[in-house]
């Protein structure tokens, strides 16, 4: 008889969501257990979503289990899956926030569903091909309402970004992590797109996201001399992944095996509870159910 970890979830602060525990108990066997899609089950990313600290989290998540995870899931992880997902789009849909992560989300998971109603019979497929090719269906329905998706502009007498002073213009735009982003405020007004195009914000952007000896490679210069940082800085994002930055992460406490939002807290029994915490990134959460 081996010993695996399964995971068991535990309830233990109500308003604060659940966590994962790990348990080390006597098996037989795995099957069913300590696995991602068990993990996707009991983790409550329903909710998750509706913290704008933790969306763009769960999101990533979800792209990285689109690309290659979709079919590690069991039946019923897939259906909690969509569901989150149907909930994530229509957040969208309703409030206009974050568009562009959930376009590229469903790029992506349309591509893996075209790929695998394709080759059924020749892939392991959990649940009838039938299902596979509705939902293929329903993304692409999805992206072709976030393709006809309008922003409504806002009626409002009170205080807008044209009525900030230049520096405190120009500090809202150096806080930004993301090219995409900038560019989408610069559309926004003539003075925040001639801010968005500052030599100095692309270099410090290129800077922060990735390597000297990477974006050396890349080197972009004008006729003038000039280094093209904005240029070299979607070149990069080709070639390279950026650092990611999100509100809030799940933790994974190495002294009491616990999964957990950092914002949440864990009430660790540890002597040092700070020393045994580790962040979980997306990619790491995926991880740690291979084996």
């Amino acid at each position: 008889m081996k010993k695996y970890s399964v995971m068991k979830s535990r309830n233990t602060h109500p308003k604060r969501g659940k966590r994962i525990i790990l348990e080390t108990i006597q098996i037989l066997n795995r099957h069913g257990y300590c696995t991602l899609g068990e993990a996707f089950n009991r983790l409550d990313f329903s909710s998750a979503i509706q913290d704008i600290r933790r969306f763009n989290y769960v999101v990533k998540l979800l792209q990285l289990i689109a690309k290659s995870q979709l079919t590690s899931l069991s039946g019923v992880a897939q259906k909690n899956y969509f569901n989150i997902l149907d909930k994530i789009v229509r957040k969208v849909l309703d409030d206009h926030q974050n568009p562009r992560l959930i376009k590229d989300l469903l790029q992506d998971l349309s591509s893996t569903l075209c790929i695998l109603v394709r080759g059924v019979g020749k892939s392991v497929l959990v649940g009838n091909s039938n299902i596979w090719v509705c939902r293929l269906e329903t993304v692409l329905a999805w992206q072709q309402q976030l393709q006809n998706l309008q922003m409504t502009k806002q009626v409002n007498d009170g205080l807008t970004l044209s009525d900030l002073p230049l520096h405190m213009l120009n500090n809202i735009l150096y806080r930004f992590s993301d090219g995409w982003d900038i560019v989408t405020l610069g559309q926004v007004t003539p003075t925040l797109s001639a801010l968005s195009e500052d030599r100095q914000l692309w270099k410090r952007l290129c800077q922060y996201h990735f390597a000297e000896k990477q974006f050396c490679r890349h080197l972009i210069v004008s006729e003038k001399g000039h280094v093209e940082w904005k240029l070299m800085y979607f070149v990069l994002e080709k070639h390279y992944p950026t650092r990611e930055q999100y509100g809030d992460t799940l933790h994974f406490c190495r002294h009491c095996s616990i999964l957990f939002w950092k914002d949440s807290g864990h009430p660790c029994t540890a002597a040092d509870p700070d020393s045994c915490f580790m962040p979980v990134s997306p990619q790491h959460f995926i991880d740690l159910f291979r084996f």
